[in-house]
């Protein structure tokens, strides 16, 4: 996405990256980016959060208009708390012993379905 932000930005197109993995946006170099410290796949604000995806989608808007230099990169004030409180970067996606084998079961489901899926030729061709 950063590449493409480049390429319309050359071509005239005034453009925002919003995303959670700041280094490697930032590195390509865009020239608008609201950065939310969330887990991958979730920087415009938790599922189902609208009020907050609201909120981040404004700070976007806002920057589009009044980014005051090349490469501006504005973090978003919101934390990722979980119910227990806990730092979320110590637990997401982490495969243990306490998980390994309910993690293993359900990628058996999920190739499962998906060669039901393909047997019925419903899958990607």
């Amino acid at each position: 996405m950063s590449l493409v932000s480049r390429h319309l930005e050359e071509a005239g197109l005034p453009t925002v990256v919003m995303g959670s993995a700041r280094d490697i946006v930032e590195e390509c170099g865009v020239s608008r980016f609201v950065y939310t410290d969330f887990p991958l796949g979730n920087p415009t604000g938790k599922p189902g959060d609208v009020e907050m995806q609201s909120a981040i989608t404004g700070i976007a808007l806002d920057l589009l208009e009044r980014a005051w230099e090349p490469r501006t990169t504005v973090q978003t004030p919101f934390v990722w708390d979980t119910e227990a409180n806990e730092d979320w970067r110590h637990h997401f996606m982490k495969v243990d012993d306490s998980n390994r084998d309910a993690l293993a079961s359900a990628g058996d489901q999920r190739r499962s379905a998906q060669e039901k899926v393909k047997a019925e030729g419903r899958g990607r061709g």
